[in-house]
């Protein structure tokens, strides 16, 4: 897996060198500028080659990792890396799952004592407004519209863009990225030279606005007493217009700013509940202009519910109460008939059929008729539901998610746990697939599956010249997970036992010992540490003792010697 620096508002929270200290590298290093290699593929990065990487000015790294690790019975060594304990190369037999929960659970203790001491105060961090570079280099915009005022000043159009500083030597290597913020205004012109420290854009951290994309005159539709309420800002004592739900006979309602463009364009923008209108009835408008502002969600500030709840539903893979509505392929927005009380939306990729979701109308809608979407992008305000990261974005995506998050909450509490932790429990959570097709292969569609299993499964097949299985990744939830075990033993010691053993009875299920609960409920040597098979067949000789083997060895020789030649 790819690793970075982690910046959060613009500072460096975790540099490059603390993730990957102690990790291997899953590909060669070479230092960007004179090409030499500083690090070799499998080998360890020690603290002399974090700095050497640090010197580089290398910003991602390629490690190897418990996530990708092809070892069906544990981790191999090298995606493991460095035993945190000792310092080095981890020994083969070392209990890392273990450690990775008592590693992940002994801070726990920390954050539910903290939670009854602060009580329900919230821990909002200072809210980030602005977009500075670490280093110096060149500018580069990927996927980004612009809106140019007439004052000259440009504003991010895209939901979805970013922009990078590359190496003004060489054009192909990447310095840092950044995504842009919808309504931002940009600083900086594509292949424009910048220094450290420089202003790329700026934006207003406390709300997210609705731009208008033309120039024009503006109508407001089905804004009216029923579905607009006046109220004074107390804090600035200006008047603001909020769009409420409408009631009774105007339910029907659809308040909405039409901008008749002076090309003659039409543009519609649909005022969801909550967003305070800026626009005037009638007013001129530019390109780019704000029609409408909705209170940015990070300012709701983050209680300290964060804390031990938060890591739990992460790790048990919960699906959230209010999940947002997350688009499944690229493609273009666009609304149709409203149906009980909730708006049609439709998603049109470039190639196969539209994609329709039914949202809530109290639900806000993060986009606009027209707007292109990626996959993976949030239509609706909402939690991030892990189970559509996995379906959208894959494995990958989904662990960064998960790893980032659990670290997050530690972080806040001031606890420093390392990635590979998090990484060994994340691994477990997603060993299961499901068949979705059954090829030529024995396993029933639906079912879930050890991902290794239909993976030789497969293999035969294949060699055969067969149909393989198809499947799709599969997130359980730490409990779920460890009642999926292969060993009934282990999964009856944990929970649901009379189930766990009538199920295990009625399939004839095999227990084959392979892990540590099931070999101390038998009262056998567990495989771990010097109980690993590997150590098993090793002969064991004591130093010392080999040269008075020998010794005894050569004093038989000897005296066998001269009794042959007395018969002699």
């Amino acid at each position: 897996i790819e690793m970075m620096a982690l910046v959060e508002g613009g500072e460096e929270i975790e540099s490059l060198t603390n993730r990957i200290l102690g990790r291997v590298a899953a590909e060669d290093i070479y230092d960007p500028i004179t090409n030499e290699i500083l690090v070799h593929r499998s080998e360890e990065i020690d603290e002399e080659k974090c700095a050497a990487i640090n010197e580089a000015g290398i910003d991602a790294v390629t490690i190897r990792s418990p996530l990708t690790c092809d070892s069906e019975r544990g981790v191999c060594v090298l995606c493991y890396g460095r035993d945190l304990a000792r310092g080095h190369v981890v020994n083969i037999g070392e209990a890392v799952g273990v450690i990775a929960a008592q590693s992940i659970g002994e801070p726990g203790t920390q954050l539910t004592m903290r939670t009854f001491h602060i009580g329900g105060t919230a821990s909002g961090k200072s809210e980030q407004s602005s977009l500075e570079t670490r280093f110096a280099g060149a500018v580069r915009l990927e996927g980004v519209r612009l809106a140019t005022r007439r004052d000259g000043s440009q504003v991010v159009m895209s939901r979805k863009s970013d922009i990078t500083i590359v190496d003004e030597n060489d054009n192909s290597r990447e310095k840092e990225r950044h995504g842009l913020v919808y309504g931002a205004r940009l600083h900086v012109k594509e292949g424009q030279q910048v220094p450290a420290g420089h202003i790329l854009a700026e934006w207003d951290p406390f709300s997210i606005p609705i731009l208008s994309e033309v120039a024009g005159r503006v109508e407001w539709q089905d804004v009216n007493e029923s579905t607009m309420e006046e109220r004074t800002d107390e804090r600035t004592g200006f008047a603001e217009r909020e769009i409420v739900q409408a009631r009774g006979k105007s339910s029907d309602l659809k308040p909405r700013v039409v901008i008749y463009g002076e090309d003659g364009q039409t543009k519609v923008y649909n005022l969801p509940v909550g967003v305070r209108l800026v626009v005037e009835h009638n007013a001129d408008i530019d390109a780019g202009d704000v029609i409408a502002k909705r209170e940015r969600a990070t300012t709701k500030t983050k209680d300290i519910t964060g804390g031990l709840p938060r890591v739990v539903e992460l790790f048990e893979a919960r699906k959230p109460k209010d999940p947002a509505v997350i688009a499944d392929v690229d493609g273009s927005i666009d609304f149709g008939e409203d149906s009980r009380g909730k708006r049609r939306m439709i998603l049109t990729p470039e190639y196969g059929d539209p994609v329709e979701y039914l949202v809530p109308k109290t639900k806000h809608i993060a986009v606009q008729k027209g707007d292109m979407v990626k996959a993976g992008e949030a239509l609706t305000d909402g939690a991030t539901n892990p189970h559509d990261i996995l379906r959208i974005d894959g494995e990958h995506a989904l662990a960064a998610y998960l790893v980032n998050e659990i670290q997050e909450i530690y972080r806040l509490q001031g606890v420093r746990i390392n990635d590979k932790h998090i990484e060994v429990v994340v691994r477990q959570m997603l060993r299961r697939v499901m068949i979705t097709e059954i090829g030529d292969s024995t396993f029933l569609p639906g079912v879930h599956e050890d991902r290794f299993r239909v993976m030789h499964e497969n293999e035969r097949l294949l060699a055969e010249g067969k149909k393989p299985a198809a499947y799709e990744p599969l997130l359980l939830g730490i409990t779920k997970a460890a009642l999926a075990t292969d060993s009934f033993i282990s999964a009856a010691s944990f929970q649901e036992t009379t189930k766990v053993l009538t199920e295990a009875a009625v399939n004839g299920a095999v227990d084959n010992l392979n892990g540590l609960k099931e070999n101390v409920i038998m009262g056998r040597l567990i495989p771990a540490g010097s109980g690993v098979d590997v150590y098993q067949e090793l002969d064991i000789k004591v130093e010392g003792e080999e040269e008075e083997e020998k010794q005894e060895e050569f004093r038989i020789g000897q005296t066998s010697l001269e009794s042959l030649a007395g018969l002699l």
